[in-house]
């Protein structure tokens, strides 16, 4: 008989219940991350509760299955899944190596499993080396079956799978859009069926039979499982699976064979060789850590090099976890496995902060690739660039240039990679200079207008590009860049810091930084305006500007831009005490803001576009950073531990952690991982940086030239700018009144009613800025300065006058 090729089919051998339920990811909740991290094997893994869950391939962006999972019956009465079923604990095989060792054992003591997990790093292809322990019975009254739900191409639906053998061997197979897996054992299956999830999977059969009674062949284009039972007798408990990946079920076949014959204990060794040489060029950060406790210092050096692409070097990812992915199907297509600039390039100052100066290079080499014409970075992207989301915060496009000046200062780069990424930086900053300092968006990719984060990156990096701009004999610009960053830096109370409110007389305090001023805010007057708060149901969605209160605005001092003992700042700190911090048993955390939408219900229910907003263990390592720039190490060092305390068994750091009571049917407990997202990278990169701050005993990655020219010298800017979208409305007395235009144009003034008048042209800054110094310094105070403006290009007047008071209040 002629051999059948991968994919034949046999009349009668479909799986019925196309094309199956709506797909879903899985918990979000991961215990542990890996990857060989070699452009041969473009491979991840996560995995919690005892199982595998999402495999990526071929980039980190995709996704490839839901998860795998042994389920165990007697073929009579009884059904056990391992992940349900089952307590589990996990450990690193090698400390610092993401080759894992999980112990599940059977809650009603039937059984235990114990798992060994590691990638080949010859070849895309997952091993997971098995030992089954029957220990009731003997092992011959059991069953044990694997379970594999694909999800390739980031899709749950469009899957097809079948039943085949690859060259005698028998296997089972997936495939979506050019991506292949195959499923192979060590030893034949006894049985193998595919199906359709929810109709005619495994799961179902088992359910209903406890016992394998299906053997399909092949289930087509819709949410496909495919099951196979081991062959207990003939392995005596003791199996390596393998799921080899390709674009196309010939060659995902042959990897997974190659691996298999190659042997489980050939792969761990090298990749783990890999790693440990890795671990070793690192920062020896964990050496004063207490030995009988996780350590969260080399989980957190694996997180951060886990995410980043070895087909696109230097790009990393948020979250190898789609949050609450339990609940979302093919329409979230991102989830967190996407590449935001904020979250990259504070993950690239962890690295550095751990000493591993290649990898940061690699990331400044991708976002000197993704940058985008104009000099923004989109607001996140695909390895290859491609945006996802379409939002601008301007804080993404600032960072870049802070991280150009931290690695040029821990001599990651020498001058001449300095010189390299000018162009990059002068781009950036003339983007900062032409939309800043507002931002469509803020650091939490939600609201637009004024923020103490966005407006201090801002800052600082148009000081940084500033001498970068000098060191490229480009003097203009540099004086133009800190002029600018001056004006804004001069104007950050007037935006941000509110007095003699409600809640500053409820509080007892002076005044106090808000979380946010609208993109509509008189610039010269209190924020008292409205804003609109998404994330929230509609009847809490109109909030004021000066009941918002954030941790953000301890922002200004990690940029150097305030003194930690500032009295607006201690008087900030009071309202965040008061209105945000929860002291839990692992140590104080923080909300993000009051109000705060993004998180479950009350009642545990996923975050649906509307929730509650959790607290972040992020927001505790920035706070200690605060406390260690007042000099209070001690109070940083317990806040240390406090984040060390969120992270989970595995080390892994999550984005938020449950702040309400138990509720244990969503698994959700006071003090321990919500269901949003782990590991969150970026908070493992602040928990690198805090350690690296207390080792050195200042704050990493604090700037120091705003240090040195606002809280050293005290520069203050002797202009006031103004241009159409920032419109101020008054100016004291003694400034001169800069007119920023985008274009040639003629400015036409008056101070007296047009009484008398005066034209000034704009100056070309050379980039893509005009710009005209009134003589305003001796302007009578009270006096209305009025001006409009020519347009040569287009030969026509503004049609409107415009106008500022002087010397009015509040306007310094």
């Amino acid at each position: 008989m002629p051999q059948k090729t991968l994919g034949a089919l046999t009349p009668g051998s479909y799986a019925p219940g196309w094309p199956g339920i709506p797909p879903r990811l899985t918990s979000s909740a991961k215990t542990g991350v890996g990857t060989a991290h070699n452009p041969a094997s473009p491979l991840w893994f996560t995995f919690s509760h005892g199982i595998l869950n999402e495999l990526y391939y071929p980039g980190v962006d995709q996704a490839a299955t839901r998860d795998m999972e042994f389920i165990i019956t007697n073929g009579k009465d009884f059904m056990s899944e391992e992940k349900r079923s089952a307590k589990s604990t996990a450990n690193c095989i090698t400390e610092g190596v993401p080759a894992f060792r999980i112990i599940n054992t059977c809650a009603q003591g039937f059984y235990r499993i114990e798992k060994e997990i590691t990638i080949d790093p010859q070849r895309p292809v997952l091993l997971q080396r098995s030992r089954f322990k029957s220990l009731k019975a003997s092992q011959g009254d059991l069953h044990l079956y694997v379970l594999l739900a694909a999800h390739l191409s980031n899709q749950g639906f469009g899957n097809t799978a079948w039943v085949e053998d690859y060259k005698g061997v028998p296997m089972l197979f997936a495939q979506r859009d050019g991506n292949a897996l195959a499923l192979a054992c060590s030893v034949d299956w006894l049985k193998r069926s595919v199906g359709f999830v929810g109709f005619s999977d495994g799961w179902q059969d088992l359910s209903a039979h406890k016992k394998m009674t299906w053997e399909y062949e092949r289930a087509e284009n819709g949410n496909v499982a495919m099951m196979a039972e081991i062959d207990l007798a003939k392995t005596k408990g003791e199996f390596v699976i393998a799921v080899g990946f390709a674009s196309n079920p010939q060659e995902a076949a042959n990897r997974a064979r190659l691996s298999l014959q190659e042997g489980f204990d050939t792969a761990l060794k090298k990749y783990s060789a890999a790693w440990v040489n890795w671990q070793k060029s690192l920062l020896d950060l964990d050496k004063t850590r207490e030995r009988d406790k996780k350590n969260v210092y080399r989980a957190s050096t694996i997180v951060m090099r886990s995410h980043e692409a070895v087909n696109a070097p230097g790009a990393t990812i948020a979250s190898l976890a789609v949050p609450w992915g339990f609940s979302k199907g093919d329409e979230d297509l991102g989830g967190y496995h996407l590449v935001w600039p904020r979250d990259l390039v504070e993950t690239a100052g962890g690295l550095l902060a751990a000493g591993a100066h290649e990898n940061a290079r690699r990331v400044l080499a991708f976002l000197e690739s993704t940058q985008e014409k104009d000099g923004h970075w989109a607001q996140n992207m695909w390895l290859n660039g491609t945006p996802y989301w379409s939002g601008i915060q301007m804080d993404e496009t600032a960072l870049p240039i802070l991280l150009v000046d931290l690695a040029w200062r821990q001599k990651a780069l020498g001058d001449q990679d300095r010189q390299r990424f000018w162009p990059m930086v002068r781009q950036a900053a003339i983007y900062l200079l032409k939309n800043g300092p507002i931002s469509p968006q803020d650091r939490w990719e939600e609201d637009g207008g004024y923020t103490p984060f966005t407006i201090g990156a801002e800052i600082t990096a148009l000081l940084v590009a500033a001498e970068m701009a000098d060191l490229n004999k480009q003097a203009p610009m540099a004086v133009y860049l800190r002029e600018v960053a001056d004006d804004w830096y001069s104007a950050i109370d007037r935006w941000l810091y509110v007095t003699d409110t409600d809640w500053s007389k409820k509080y007892n305090v002076k005044g106090y930084y808000i979380r946010i001023a609208t993109m509509d805010t008189a610039v010269d007057v209190v924020p008292q305006e409205k804003v609109l708060v998404k994330n929230v149901t509609c009847d809490k969605a109109v909030q004021l500007a000066e009941h918002l209160v954030s941790p953000d605005a301890l922002a200004l001092v990690r940029f150097g831009l305030r003194a930690p003992d500032d009295p607006r700042i201690l008087d900030t700190i009071k309202m965040i005490d008061t209105l945000l911090k929860i002291d839990m048993p692992q140590g104080p955390i923080w909300h993000r803001y009051n109000g705060d939408g993004y998180g479950e219900h009350a009642d545990g229910l996923p975050f649906d576009g509307t929730g509650i907003g959790r607290a972040w263990p992020l927001l505790t390592g920035e706070r200690a950073h605060y406390e260690l720039a007042a000099g209070k190490k001690e109070e940083a060092n317990k806040l240390l531990k406090a984040l060390e305390n969120f992270a989970n068994e595995g080390g892994m750091i999550p984005e938020q952690t449950w702040d309400a009571a138990d509720i244990p049917e969503r698994e959700l407990y006071f003090g321990r991982p919500s269901g949003s997202a782990m590991p969150l990278v970026w908070a493992h990169a602040e928990y690198v940086k805090l350690l690296r701050s207390l080792r050195d005993g200042r704050v990493f990655d604090m700037p120091p030239q705003t240090v040195q020219r606002y809280l050293v010298e005290k520069k203050t800017s002797p202009f006031v700018l103004w241009r159409f979208t920032y419109r101020r409305t008054s100016i004291p007395y003694g400034k001169c009144l800069r007119i920023e235009t985008m274009a040639p144009a003629v400015v036409h003034w008056s101070y007296d009613n047009w009484t008398t008048r005066q034209d000034f042209k704009t100056k070309d800054t050379g980039l893509g800025i005009f710009v005209a110094d009134l003589l305003t310094q001796k302007v009578p105070e009270g006096s209305e300065i009025k001006f409009t403006f020519y347009w040569p290009e287009t030969d026509h007047w503004e049609g409107a006058d415009f106008s500022m008071r002087v010397g009015v209040p509040n306007g310094t």
